[in-house]
């Protein structure tokens, strides 16, 4: 079927955080909310059939999992990636943060560090944090308007690492990594002993040509050292289903990992999550064919509008995510004047960029999964605020 990105989805009605929010987030509701990384499309058409048909049922009790349910994963992997996944060492989880928290606890020691590179999700940050473990950053280096890897201060601070949480492909710089990186970063692991952990969440959400590579996939060798997170929420527009996978490299570190959850009782998925899970991977393909192409042409036209109207301001179209990274330092306004300015002037809900990076300043991140008609008023606004300013 033909899907239409151009619909304007009323979403007041479906307790959207996104929309909900607002006012908690940014202290007004009066802003247009592109900070959350969740899409404003309505997934595919054969998930909500899937899941219309699961409520009819009308018993939603405790839920056996199929083995056809990381099969389904499995195949994906295969088809997209180039990815042959042994079934047996995939983990059912929550959601890709939880495992990287998971992660954090379990492969760490107390008071141990983990090593992130920067500007990065600012979870990585948060769940390494909240196990009372030190951050090391490994800070990207941007030169007009790409970024690099610091090579030199990766391995320095390698040495001193328990756990590597590689953000692949990236967010928010939306780089995709190539397998010479992703070879050498693994590599480095391997010669320091530390546990990598790879975010691969944003891995169907890729332009340009680029090819996304999962670490495991790269040598056996490399596949018996890192651990990679992987799910369909982010790709199909699922995030508030919470489910995720966990591919691991044997089945100690796996039997660890579930041993974990199933002290909580954490080991089934919802009954509406399995089956949108399983529907997505084997019937939401043509969904996502559909919807690159339209967010490739999002970044386009938010490119091309700060070019031409919004000098000040500039950003790239990402080679992955849907989220783009702006440089609002001509503005010459400190961090939290260039939030008050996003709110109150130019009425956007962004996030922050400091947040990726603590060292930074004059950075915002803008999702650009929405219909265009939206990224249209809301450069028209962040135009006319500059221009005021």
């Amino acid at each position: 079927m033909q899907y239409n990105f151009d619909q304007i989805i009323d979403r007041s009605q479906n307790h959207s955080a996104k929309y909900d929010e607002r006012k908690k987030k940014f202290g007004t509701e009066d802003v247009i909310p592109l900070w959350i990384a969740d899409m404003d499309f309505k997934t595919a058409q054969p998930i909500i059939d899937a899941l219309s048909a699961r409520a009819q049922e009308g018993i939603w009790g405790y839920t056996a999992r199929p083995d056809s349910y990381f099969a389904a994963i499995r195949s994906w992997q295969k088809r997209r990636n180039g990815w042959e996944i042994d079934q047996s060492l995939m983990s059912f989880s929550l959601g890709v943060v939880q495992s990287l928290s998971a992660m954090v606890s379990l492969f760490t020691p107390e008071g141990g560090s983990v090593l992130i590179q920067t500007p990065v999700y600012s979870e990585f940050y948060d769940m390494t944090e909240a196990w009372n473990r030190h951050v090391l950053e490994n800070r990207l280096v941007e030169e007009d308007g790409t970024w690099t890897i610091d090579w030199a201060d990766f391995e320095a601070k390698l040495r001193q690492a328990d756990l590597f949480l590689l953000c692949n492909p990236h967010n928010p710089l939306g780089i995709v990594w190539t397998p010479e990186e992703l070879r050498r970063m693994a590599e480095l692991c391997i010669k320091y002993h530390v546990v990598m952990f790879s975010d691969e969440i944003h891995s169907d959400l890729i332009f340009h040509g680029k090819q996304h590579t999962p670490v495991a996939a790269l040598s056996p060798e490399i596949a018996g050292h890192v651990v990679t997170g992987i799910s369909g929420t982010k790709t199909f527009n699922l995030a508030g289903l919470q489910a995720s996978t966990v591919v691991f490299p044997n089945a100690h570190m796996k039997e660890v990992f579930d041993r974990f959850w199933q002290r909580m009782d954490i080991h089934r998925n919802n009954a509406f999550s399995l089956t949108a899970m399983e529907a997505a991977f084997t019937g939401g393909e043509d969904w996502l064919e559909q919807l690159l192409p339209y967010i490739s042409a999002n970044f386009d036209f938010v490119t091309s509008y700060c070019q031409t109207h919004i000098p000040k301001i500039k950003t790239y179209a990402p080679d992955a995510t849907y989220l783009m990274w702006l440089d609002c330092r001509a503005l010459g306004l400190s961090n939290g004047e260039l939030h008050d300015f996003m709110v109150q002037k130019a009425k956007l809900g962004l996030i922050d960029g400091y947040v990726f990076g603590r060292s930074l300043s004059g950075y915002m991140r803008l999702n650009a999964a929405c219909p265009r008609s939206v990224l249209k008023q809301a450069m028209e606004q962040l135009e006319s605020a500059v221009n005021r300013l």
